[in-house]
């Protein structure tokens, strides 16, 4: 595949690197501060930018009739509005919070989970993300998607930022120098703990998912997510 690379970060220069061991070429590389572009040689591309950039790129790729993955995050306030697009411009998006291989598994694992714990009473949920310094939004979008999940699967209502109560799952995120992502989800009762959790070890397992992905939605039109691109 021909790629456009939508923000040239620390991710966007691990997913270059993988998609040419891939036998893919990269035909455009915009970096931060770039609002405009020619994608007229891209077959697909790859938006790991910036919240504030996010919405702009997504949109001149819908334009521009190139299918397009984003792994960004921050910007769901204007979600609904890029379906929207999408489905008028005809192309064809994937957002994923996480686009690891692994981490898309224990997605579906932790709904699993939340349904056989909700009848059970006496334990309580709580969940913790670490991610490093560099990191701009808090909590991390995957730990939304983990929240979104149990709230799915349980009577839990809502998720709040470092606080909880009988209602709402609490989220700690913490922001510590070269940690990739760990995310935890724990059940604690009086006589046990149940705990579930993912940690990555580098970049490589986000990168090649948000690979996999774009190789996945090449020539195809409409809205999807991970679960479609592993089968789910």
């Amino acid at each position: 595949m021909k790629i456009a690379l939508l923000g040239y970060g620390k991710m966007g220069k691990t997913i270059e690197k993988i998609a040419i061991e891939r036998g893919h070429t990269i035909v455009l590389k915009v970096d931060k501060g770039d609002t405009t572009y020619d994608l007229s040689e891209a077959d697909v591309a790859i938006d790991f930018s910036i919240p504030d950039a996010a919405v702009n790129n997504i949109t001149n790729c819908f334009n521009a009739n190139v299918p397009v993955i984003s792994g960004t995050t921050g910007w769901l306030d204007h979600y609904d509005d890029i379906l929207e697009l999408c489905n008028e411009k005809k192309g064809g998006f994937i957002y994923a919070s996480n686009y690891s291989l692994g981490v898309n598994l224990f997605f579906e694992l932790n709904k699993k989970l939340a349904k056989m714990m909700n009848p059970l009473e006496g334990y309580a949920i709580a969940m913790e993300e670490i991610h490093h310094t560099e990191k701009l939004d808090a909590p991390s979008g995957t730990a939304i998607t983990l929240a979104e999940g149990v709230i799915q699967n349980t009577d839990k209502k809502a998720w709040q930022l470092d606080k909880g109560d009988e209602n709402t799952i609490p989220i700690v995120a913490k922001r510590i120098d070269k940690v990739p992502g760990t995310h935890t989800i724990t059940y604690s009762s009086l006589v046990d703990d149940i705990e579930i959790k993912h940690t990555a070890h580098n970049r490589n397992g986000f990168a090649l998912g948000a690979v996999v992905a774009a190789e996945w939605l090449k020539d195809k039109t409409g809205v999807y997510s991970m679960k479609d691109v592993l089968g789910l």
